[in-house]
């Protein structure tokens, strides 16, 4: 599963997909999707249904909207209100279903586990992590992501080269702040740190700070944005670090456009 306009009943939606990493294909939809309210079963007319995968869903909700989570039974749990700039992760491991109660105007994200191993090899530290769910949780950094996204549905179709940095911004992001370490994996990155030859910690920044370039050209993202997105404590350590290994700011780099 990776286009999943069909699930949400508007299969010509647009989707861009692309493989940022190795192997494993990040994909966004962007869903727009009215009530139906005129038919003799309009409930589950307006029933979304993903089917179970080894992937995370990630949904942006683009403007207000309201639904239910439907129930492994068919019943379905109160109707809660999703703000603009808010997000719902769900792991799809037993896939997932809600029932609509107004317009949706969302981006649509389909993650496979395996892009996330992915990306936590491009940071060692970290180690491999699952995500939490997580259901109505405002986040500004997805939300400037999702700004700089929308552009690239205005195009031919196709997936632009930017769309690449992009997705491994967004899955930085989620591990970072929505990731928990999954039981002996912590213990077994840290041993394997202390075996490693010196420079190790060397190879990590300059790991860091690449990612750090790439993320700089997507303006969209504040300086915080990406610092927290490549792992620094702020924006204090961010330009620290920064500076000592090309020598200026982020803010200058940026500016000058070295990227």
């Amino acid at each position: 599963m990776a286009c999943v306009g069909v699930c949400f009943g508007t299969p010509e939606a647009p989707c861009l997909t692309t493989v940022p990493i190795r192997d494993a294909t990040f994909s966004v939809t962007s869903i727009c999707r009215e009530p139906k309210a005129d038919e003799a079963r309009a409930d589950e007319a307006n029933d979304v249904r993903l089917p179970a995968s080894e992937s995370y869903f990630l949904m942006l909700y683009l403007e207000d909207a309201e639904h239910a989570d439907i129930r492994a039974d068919g019943s379905c749990t109160k109707v809660r209100h999703f703000a603009r700039g808010t997000i719902c992760l769900v792991d799809l491991a037993d896939g997932a279903a809600i029932r609509l109660n107004s317009r949706l105007r969302s981006l649509a994200f389909v993650l496979p586990k395996a892009l996330f191993s992915e990306t936590a090899e491009l940071s060692p530290e970290i180690g491999r992590r699952r995500l939490i769910c997580r259901r109505g949780e405002p986040d500004s950094v997805l939300r400037n992501l999702g700004t700089a996204l929308l552009a690239f549905f205005t195009g031919t179709g196709t997936a632009p080269a930017s769309l690449r940095p992009v997705a491994v911004a967004i899955c930085a992001h989620l591990l970072h702040r929505y990731g928990e370490p999954i039981e002996g994996s912590a213990g077994k990155a840290q041993g394997a740190l202390m075996r490693e030859e010196p420079g190790t910690t060397q190879r990590l920044i300059a790991t860091q700070i690449g990612r750090a370039k790439s993320h700089l050209a997507i303006h969209a993202l504040s300086l915080e944005d990406v610092a927290h997105a490549c792992g620094f404590d702020d924006l204090g350590h961010f330009e620290r670090v920064f500076v000592g290994e090309t020598g200026v700011t982020p803010s200058v780099w940026r500016r000058r456009g070295l990227h």
